[in-house]
């Protein structure tokens, strides 16, 4: 207990003095360069209030850099399409998020991110654990949440027969188990969903079966993984989720299977676009030291078994993150050969960059960010806006607040707890784009029957075009859902 009361005034102390430095830090500057700062934060979201369409209705009065009557507190950024417009109208969650006041505690973005990252949660749901070997002898783990009253058991021997929908989590990249997360798994089973977490290579208590560490963007543990749940739950359609650095991991499974991923519909929490960059400059100081002790942490218990492949005195006296991800995935270890460099720090990115193979991803992909996240940086050079703007499976919900992860609202009358407005938010885009996709189903139905109960000339003109054999793939997703893309128009 004494601990805990120690981290929390030591968090206090920070979150009193970071604002404060950093106010300083800039104003130490010459004049010219803060005034050049201040132009090119006025052309950025000039540059955004061109190209967003706003959430209707939203916090009248408030923009999106919190600066009174210029734009909602929300916007929707993305490229115009069907899908666009029917989210706009069917998604009333993203019209909820109440700005905070300026004496809130939520208005402040370190607080509410130290709350939905390291803040302790008792949580109603309980996991059961699968242990999935690789081909290569690996092992990562899945955690099936499940209600306390459900017996684990019971749920065992029906889970294969389950129509509910799958909900893949997939934590940040450091393997921490967040407040968010564990959240996140009681409101998706509240909702009907059937939530996973998706643990690497000895993260969260799995085993390291091989000496082997998952680089930051290889989705070749999470394709494993995905066929795995797929053989465990053919029945129900499947969703994923990513939170923080875990997107780098969920944006290059995607970019990688393309149509093939099995995914309906994803979306990202706080994601960190230009993996490369935010590993040389780093994320602010509090956040980058403790990230930089978390992972020494959860790697030393495996000093021993690195020791041949890593070198292991650079590795914990490293003082950056970048210098640890360079040590442990792009300098040769003390029996590897000293050619054996995987090409460098910038051919490790070429490799591993989850914008990569971007213009592949198939499905719908929802990216909650805000413009105050401390950990991700500027919203000016860390957002890919032209991403939204030009490729119609990328949506970008925007916030005036919310911190990394953060994103609770205000309590509404006095409640004791603010709900997590991203879940609901992320939610609300699953559902709705699955009702988008049903309704497109129907009408190619519809116009199906049309054509068959037309005239004769009108069915042999029609058989020209819809008697052509598609090869069938074992890994494709159009062998289970077989939407019409109308969304891209």
């Amino acid at each position: 207990m004494l601990e805990w009361f120690g981290a929390v005034f030591i968090l206090l102390i920070v979150a009193a003095i970071w604002p404060a430095s950093k106010y300083f830090g800039i104003s130490s500057q010459p004049s010219s360069g803060v005034q050049g700062l201040v132009n090119a934060r006025r052309e950025w979201r000039e540059k955004v209030l061109e190209r967003c369409i706003p959430s209707r209705d939203v916090g009248a009065g408030q923009s999106v850099d919190g600066s009174p009557g210029e734009s909602p507190t929300v916007a929707l950024i993305c490229k115009p399409s069907a899908l666009a417009n029917y989210l706009l109208k069917h998604c009333v969650t993203f019209c909820k998020l109440r700005p905070c006041p300026t004496w809130n505690w939520r208005a402040s973005p370190l607080l509410q991110s130290i709350f939905g990252i390291c803040w302790p949660y008792d949580c109603p749901v309980h996991f059961v654990r699968d242990h999935l070997q690789l081909s290569d002898d690996g092992i990562v783990a899945l955690d099936w949440a499940v209600a306390a009253s459900t017996s684990i058991h019971k749920r065992r021997r029906t889970s294969s027969n389950s129509t509910s929908p799958i909900l893949l989590i997939i934590p940040n990249s450091f393997g921490k188990i967040t407040r968010n997360v564990l959240k996140l798994c009681e409101g998706a089973l509240t909702h009907g969903y059937l939530p996973v977490v998706f643990n690497r290579r000895g993260q969260n208590g799995t085993p390291l079966g091989t000496v082997k560490l998952q680089q930051f963007g290889d989705p070749s543990d999470l394709r494993e993984a995905v066929r795995y749940i797929r053989y465990r739950q053919p029945a129900g359609r499947l969703y994923a989720v990513s939170e923080s650095t875990g997107s780098g991991l969920l944006l290059s499974y995607l970019g990688e299977c393309g149509s093939s991923s099995y995914v309906t519909a994803a979306a990202c929490l706080s994601p960190v676009f230009r993996c490369q960059s935010w590993f040389e400059s780093g994320p602010a100081w509090p956040f980058h030291w403790a990230l930089l002790l978390y992972q020494k942490m959860w790697l030393s218990r495996y000093r021993t078994v690195l020791g041949d492949t890593v070198q292991t005195d650079a590795l914990f006296s490293s003082s950056s993150l970048r210098t640890m991800e360079e040590v442990l995935f792009c300098r040769p270890g003390p029996k590897a050969s000293p050619l054996d460099t995987g090409g460098g720090w910038d051919a490790y990115w070429e490799r591993n960059d989850p914008l990569r193979d971007v213009d592949e991803v198939a499905i719908p992909v929802l990216c909650v960010c805000s413009q105050d996240d401390p950990v991700r940086g500027e919203p000016e050079s860390s957002l890919p806006l032209e991403l939204f703007e030009s490729n119609p499976h990328f949506f970008l919900l925007l916030t005036a607040q919310g911190g990394h992860c953060g994103f609770s609202s205000v309590p509404v009358e006095g409640a004791v707890d603010a709900n997590v407005w991203s879940h609901q938010a992320l939610l609300d885009f699953l559902r709705a784009t699955s009702d988008f996709f049903a309704a497109e189903e129907r009408a190619k139905h519809a116009a199906r029957r049309r054509g068959l109960s037309g005239s004769g000339k009108a069915l042999r003109h029609r058989t020209v075009s819809t008697c052509k054999k598609v090869p069938i793939c074992s890994h494709n997703i159009h062998a289970i859902y077989s939407w019409q893309r109308s969304y891209t128009r």
